[in-house]
């Protein structure tokens, strides 16, 4: 990926090499997640109740190593879970997910100190951290548990999102219409343990040095160059 140089993100038509190279990174992380696919493979239900003083947000937004990392790199953020939401399946697994019929997406739950970061902050993130004009896909990743979700806890959050949603539209940020779903919140599972702070844990895993530091280094660009126009 290339940095981001103005506030308007243009997605370029992907060249032979380019499908090739993605279609490479693919297969390489799909082999590694087999890797681990016999460690950590206990999945369980997380109580949406956060601690005193913090208030929860889930997003899904592709793959759930590279939000995880941008989203504990914000400030104001306590602590970020990679699992699964949205989907009708009890108790799913990676590899139950990755077969695009449990309705799942990867996605992340957000422990945020609301004296430092709010809900509208954490959704401009969203909506600046991933391309949510791609349907089921995200960067390498296909299928419908890639695909972009915003969740909500109330209809206060309901509409600060969508307010953020017209916000990123009215400033072009994306070329095409925004496809991101809107959820409520009903329950979160975390994922294996070794999907959990993966990049930190694995830091020249193919995927990671290709895929999600890239994706983070031009989150980091776009938003903070958002940020200084929106001044």
């Amino acid at each position: 990926m290339s940095m981001v140089s103005t506030t308007k993100h243009r997605v370029s038509r992907p060249t032979l090499l380019g499908l090739l190279i993605l279609s490479l990174v693919t297969t390489l992380v799909l082999f590694q997640c087999s890797l681990f696919s016999d460690k950590d493979s206990n999945v369980q239900k997380i109580p949406l109740q956060p601690k005193s003083g913090q208030k929860i947000v889930a997003f899904a937004e592709g793959c759930f190593w590279c939000s995880e990392h941008i989203f504990e790199s914000v400030p104001g953020v306590i602590d970020v879970i990679s699992g699964y939401a949205g989907g009708h399946t009890k108790n799913p697994s990676y590899d139950l997910v990755n077969t695009e019929t449990t309705g799942h997406a990867e996605t992340v739950l957000i422990y945020y100190d609301p004296t430092k970061i709010d809900y509208t902050e954490l959704c401009r993130i969203f909506f600046l951290s991933h391309d949510p004009t791609t349907l089921n896909k995200q960067g390498p990743d296909e299928g419908s548990s890639y695909r972009s979700i915003l969740f909500y806890s109330s209809d206060i959050e309901l509409k600060i999102a969508k307010k953020i949603q017209k916000e990123i539209e009215k400033n072009q940020i994306w070329r095409g219409p925004i496809v991101t779903e809107y959820q409520e919140l009903k329950d979160f599972y975390q994922a294996e343990g070794y999907h959990q702070n993966f990049i930190q844990n694995n830091p020249t895993q193919s995927y990671v040095r290709a895929v999600s530091i890239p994706r983070y280094q031009e989150f980091r660009s776009r938003y903070e160059l958002y940020k200084k126009n929106k001044k």
